[in-house]
């Protein structure tokens, strides 16, 4: 009798459970449906500053946009975007369902997409964002993401008209630590010099396959005391050149390489203090994890293509049969 007791109670047990589960599959599927899917209308919902995922979920259902809150809120959760979700202005409709609502208020129709290349110093980046938003000041942003340079991910960004400077800093900021997190470097190196290398990459290598190559030379010579060489740094000591009307002066002279600076490879050995540009995720990964060479030298040859040795009279040797 016992046994047919618990054998019961145990089919009660799994048939609540199915109820339970059936109940939870309609209410989730009825909830995120649309509220009229024949409406045409369009309507602005505004997302303040501040406002919290239940805030915003409340202010849809009062606005007839969704069904229910807790759907909204569950949705959001399951789809990975309650920390996109951005103040600004939506233009919404009662024909789009809960899951099409959420992803659309990742992006307000007040925001401005800015697409920032690898390689990009921080003045060039500051000049990029105030030409398209004309609320900045470019001299006082360029000022202020200086001293984050290095950790200014490339990448497209959606930035609200008006936002300030330190919004950006902080967007920045957070996009590239997820993606540092993915990397795992196989060098003993602090995740500082990781990035002072990968700056260096970025602007010396135009081929991801050369980019572990580049990190292999960098680390060769540091492991033997050996100055590094590299025009990047020079280029970025120099600082802006007006008569090629750019950052990054493309052809170094004599006098060039002796400047007087901690970023000259040229006459200071090992790192330069800080990164010289924003390195994009290759150029990190490659400098986390470089290639086994004995390479000691690379160059750039006139058709773009890095040409690597062990001695300097290898490298002189293929300087003159590929040229510069």
């Amino acid at each position: 009798m016992r046994k047919r007791n618990k054998r019961n109670y145990r089919y009660f047990y799994i048939f609540g459970l199915i109820i339970i589960l059936t109940i939870c599959i309609l209410w989730w599927f009825k909830g995120i449906q649309a509220v009229n899917r024949n409406s045409t209308n369009f309507q602005n919902f505004t997302i303040e500053k501040g406002a919290s995922l239940r805030d915003i979920a409340t202010n849809l259902k009062t606005s007839g946009l969704i069904r229910d809150s807790y759907t909204f809120i569950f949705a959001v959760k399951i789809l990975g975007i309650d920390n996109s979700i951005q103040a600004g202005k939506f233009e919404l409709s009662p024909n789009m369902n809960t899951i099409s609502i959420a992803k659309k208020l990742t992006r307000s129709t007040t925001d401005i997409r800015v697409t920032l290349p690898e390689g990009k110093r921080a003045e060039e980046i500051a000049d990029i964002i105030s030409k398209n938003i004309s609320s900045l000041n470019k001299d006082t942003l360029s000022q202020s993401l200086i001293e984050h340079n290095g950790y200014l991910f490339p990448d497209t960004y959606n930035f609200e008209n008006g936002v300030s400077n330190e919004s950006i800093i902080r967007v920045m900021r957070e996009n590239f630590e997820r993606k540092y997190e993915t990397i795992s470097p196989s060098i003993k190196f602090s995740k500082e010099e990781i990035v002072i290398i990968a700056s260096m990459i970025e602007r010396e290598a135009r081929h991801n396959e050369d980019r572990p190559l580049v990190a292999s030379v960098i680390y060769n010579r540091l492991n033997i005391g050996m100055k590094l060489d590299i025009d990047a740094t020079v280029q970025y000591a120099l600082g802006f050149d007006k008569y090629s009307n750019n950052w990054w002066k493309r052809s170094l002279t004599r006098n060039d390489l002796t400047i007087d600076s901690p970023y000259n490879t040229y006459t200071n050995a090992g790192l330069p203090p800080t990164p010289i540009s924003n390195p994009g995720l290759a150029s990190l990964t490659a400098a986390a994890n470089p290639a086994s060479s004995d390479y000691f030298f690379y160059f750039t040859d006139k058709d773009g293509i890095n040409r690597y040795s062990q001695t300097l009279d290898e490298q002189n040797a293929n300087i003159r049969k590929f040229g510069l």
